[in-house]
């Protein structure tokens, strides 16, 4: 599903138009992204955590060479669905 047939999904589902669940959901998205470039993190109960996680600098190999090629470390968004959301996917 790409985000245009999710717009449909949820104007369909939430009885909005088009327009209106295209609105809220990029400020939903927009909300998201923002929170997470803060560092904080996101809880929703029965859904699941959005979270900043980060990763070490570290040692990569270079396929092509075989040389070790330094990493250096960042900050990746992640995301731990809730036991709701995987008793509804494991149905």
């Amino acid at each position: 599903m790409n985000k245009s047939e999710l717009i449909s999904a949820v104007a369909e589902k939430a009885g909005l138009s088009k327009k209106d669940s295209e609105a809220a959901i990029t400020a939903v998205l927009d909300v998201i992204s923002d929170t997470l470039a803060q560092g904080e993190e996101i809880r929703l109960v029965g859904f699941g955590t959005f979270e900043v996680k980060k990763r070490e600098a570290r040692m990569g190999l270079n396929p092509k060479t075989k040389e070790p090629v330094p990493i250096a470390a960042t900050k990746v968004p992640a995301f731990k669905p809730g036991k709701a959301l995987k008793d509804v996917v494991a149905k």
